[in-house]
């Protein structure tokens, strides 16, 4: 069961800094999964440097799983089994198509 949003309590006290790939890096050590990090440094490795787009899309993605990683409803909503989420999409469709009627 996941908590409801008027049940979360946030992690105390600000995210990291991330606002560069240093502290990028640091906060990957930190609070990321096993081998995000390397995985953040193999996609930096073969992105493009001109390719400015490439660089932000990847540094975002894991500036974002850090701050997922840090909020705990984010968290178990990352953790959720694909069961779990097919359940409430059932019911919701199931609500949806009785109140449509």
């Amino acid at each position: 069961m996941t908590a409801h949003p008027t049940e979360h309590q946030p992690v105390p006290g600000p995210p990291p800094p991330m606002r560069t790939l240093r502290e990028l890096r640091t906060a990957l050590r930190a609070h990321g999964r096993r081998g995000d990090l390397e995985q953040m440094e193999e996609e930096l490795e073969t992105a493009e440097l001109d390719d400015l787009t490439a660089v932000r899309r990847i540094t975002q993605h894991y500036r974002h799983r850090v701050l997922l990683r840090l909020d705990p409803v984010g968290s178990a909503e990352v953790a959720r089994s694909a069961e779990d989420i097919t359940a409430e999409l059932r019911r919701k469709l199931a609500d949806a198509a009785g109140g449509a009627r």
